[in-house]
Parts: C-alpha cells; structure tokens; sequence
C-alpha cells in the first residue's frame, strides 16, 4: 500500500536513510541536503516521502513559486530520491504523479523537471516529459503539460 507523507519530526530519520544506488549519487543531492533546502524555502517547497507500508522508498521535492524569475522554476520538480534496492517497482513513478497532482490542484498548466546528461532523463521521458531546449546550471529542463 503506496502513501504520500509529509515530513515530520517522526519520519524525519526515514526520510534520511532513503539513498540512491551507488552510481546516481552524482545525479541527486541526498535527502538530508534537499531537507536543508526545503527548510531555506519553507515557503515554496513541497518535499514529501513515499512510504511502502512502513518502509520509506522515495523522496520528492517538487517547488511551487509562480512568481520566479525563471520559468522553469514556478513548478517543478527539485529532486527525486527512490531507495537503491527499491527501484523499477514504481515508486519514482507514484511520487511525480503525486506532485502532478498537487500541481493541477493549484492551477498549474504544466510543470518542469532538470536533469543532467546521463541521468535519469529517460525515466522522465517515458513518463511524458519533453526537452525544451532550455539548458540550466548546465541541466536540461524538461516540462510537461497538466
């Protein structure tokens, strides 16, 4: 049974020991520094975890700030943390779903995603994002529409 949580003092220690293979570690920033983030911007960060039952699989960080500076930034997705040993069950899949969700829940048209070469872009493709050609921080960004 998937769920959705918020994070709280009680999950905080899950939500931690959530780590990407040893290979991705390049790719994302670990929990404990995006919580550190989420914290600097309490106001437009959504991070939440993905629970199997009572194991924490996944993190997400999604930001909602209509009004940044930079498009890709208004609604996207930061990070996406699925555990090592919990990959290609569907998680990662569950947790953007979830953000899409909450996305469309605010009036969101589309929302966005960054990911570098060599990262994760195919699992993003497949689940409908699109290049836009925008390259930020060195990332593409890619969008899908709500």
């Amino acid at each position: 049974m998937l769920r959705l949580e918020e994070i709280t003092p009680e999950n905080l220690p899950d939500a931690v020991n959530v780590k990407v293979a040893p290979h991705q570690e390049r790719f994302v920033a670990p929990v404990l520094n995006s919580l550190a983030e989420a914290y600097a911007s309490r106001q437009t960060a959504w991070p939440r975890l993905v629970f199997d039952g009572e194991r924490a699989v996944a993190f997400i960080m999604g930001n909602f700030d209509p009004g940044h500076e930079i498009e890709a930034f208004r609604c996207g997705i930061w990070r996406l943390n699925v555990a090592g040993d919990a990959q290609g069950k569907g998680y990662g899949k569950f947790a953007v779903d979830a953000f899409l969700e909450e996305a469309r829940k605010r009036g969101h048209a589309w929302a966005t995603v960054l990911w570098e070469q060599g990262g994760p872009e195919g699992f993003y493709l497949r689940l409908g994002f699109q290049p836009t050609g925008e390259v930020l921080f060195g990332e593409t960004v890619g969008a899908i529409d709500l």
